[in-house]
């Protein structure tokens, strides 16, 4: 009889639900139980999992290790998907395979590259991928510096952190005065590049930015699974141009994408994006983890998430092609339950560690037979239409 596969993922984005419910709906038809640690009571992926446990905050990269190394020995973890403190993780893989446990993420040399956006680009460029113009940035001199040579090439100016995920932090300057166009509406990313300078001068320390070029839709996302042995055997294209999402094999985009996983060594899954600079494909950034649309390619037969898990167990899944290419589609909120309400909502002290039950069969009613809370930040993918 196969054992069952015991899965952890670590303070991640509430989308990875659906990553949950991929491996447990795996077309090996193995059994798999999910751990799932948080520092938020209301996260949905704690409801998600089998058992669940309240992160402790404050802890360094090096005391998160500790703590991680005694949930896989406690908790009897095959596979560990961290996202939180990722480097100082994959610095002691060996500690984690000594106690049973493989480390879904590359090795720490490709992520130490890629942390940093700037040693990103220069690394990228080495082996012939295209990107972007870009100046680092770390005062209001430089940064008028900067974008003074991009409007006078005819281009929007745009600033975000040198390290950082996601967009967190990505704003586009403008020339026009504060006004009530900024305050009608929903929030915009458009900041007066005199309040920025203002803010700037005023800040008690140097800020790091990259600023380039606002870059044109197309956006793809290229969801990429590497071997140990730095081959690729998945590289799937994903494309967002507004709301129309869809998906794309063009060597365009997979090509680089598949450069540079393979040539840093991009173990198991990265996430490779590209957007449009002029006519020609230029990277924008390179995430060393699971995306968190990663779930989307389940429209195109592709259960990527246990593909990767395969992949840590040493059972190598071989080339992973999509049979068919979905449908363009959007994306829009739904909920997902949330634990039992057990601490004081809104309390801003530390909280005890949740009790690690399994996960609910079914939706959970209170004692009132009322639904709980539930989250509506996880995404989930509906048809737009035909593919265009």
């Amino acid at each position: 009889m196969v054992s069952r596969v015991r899965v952890w993922l670590n303070r991640t984005y509430a989308e990875n639900v659906f990553f949950m419910d991929q491996l447990r709906r795996n077309p090996s038809d193995r059994a798999v139980e999910i751990h799932a640690t948080h520092g938020d009571p209301d996260s949905p992926v704690l409801a998600a999992a089998d058992t669940a446990e309240l992160e402790p905050e404050g802890l360094s990269p090096a005391g998160y290790v500790e703590y991680a190394l005694d949930q896989c020995a406690r908790r009897g973890i095959d596979v560990f998907v961290p996202r939180l403190h990722q480097s100082a993780i994959v610095a002691h893989r060996a500690e984690f395979e000594a106690a049973g446990t493989a480390v879904l993420a590359p090795p720490p040399e490709a992520v130490a590259v890629f942390q940093d956006k700037v040693i990103a680009y220069e690394a990228v460029q080495a082996i012939g991928v295209p990107v972007p113009p870009w100046w680092r940035v770390r005062s209001a001199d430089e940064l008028v510096a900067a974008v003074e040579e991009l409007e006078g090439a005819g281009h929007k100016a745009c600033f975000k952190p040198a390290s950082g995920a996601g967009g967190v932090g990505f704003r586009v300057i403008t020339r026009s005065p504060f006004s009530m166009v900024q305050l009608n509406g929903f929030p915009s990313p458009y900041v007066p590049l005199d309040l920025v300078l203002e803010a700037l001068r005023r800040a008690e320390e140097p800020v790091d930015w990259l600023v380039m070029p606002r870059l044109e839709q197309p956006e793809v996302s290229v969801d990429c699974l590497t071997g140990p042995d730095n081959r690729i055997r998945m590289a799937i294209g994903r494309t967002k141009n507004g709301r129309r999402r869809g998906f794309t094999l063009h060597e365009q985009w997979l090509d680089p994408a598949r450069r540079i996983a393979e040539g840093f060594g991009l173990h198991h899954l990265s996430n490779i994006q590209f957007r449009m600079f002029g006519d020609r494909p230029v990277l924008m950034d390179v995430n060393t983890r699971p995306a968190g649309g990663l779930h989307q390619l389940s429209l195109c037969g592709v259960n990527a998430p246990w593909a990767a898990v395969q992949l840590a167990l040493g059972e190598d899944p071989g080339e992973v092609v999509p049979p068919f290419l979905g449908q363009d589609y959007t994306v829009v909120s739904g909920p997902r339950p949330l634990r039992p309400v057990s601490l004081p909502q809104q309390r801003p002290e530390a909280s005890e560690p949740l009790a690690a039950v399994p996960a609910p069969a079914g939706p959970v009613v209170d004692a009132a037979g009322t639904p709980p809370l539930q989250d509506l930040a996880a995404s989930v993918p509906r048809p737009t239409g035909l593919p265009t």
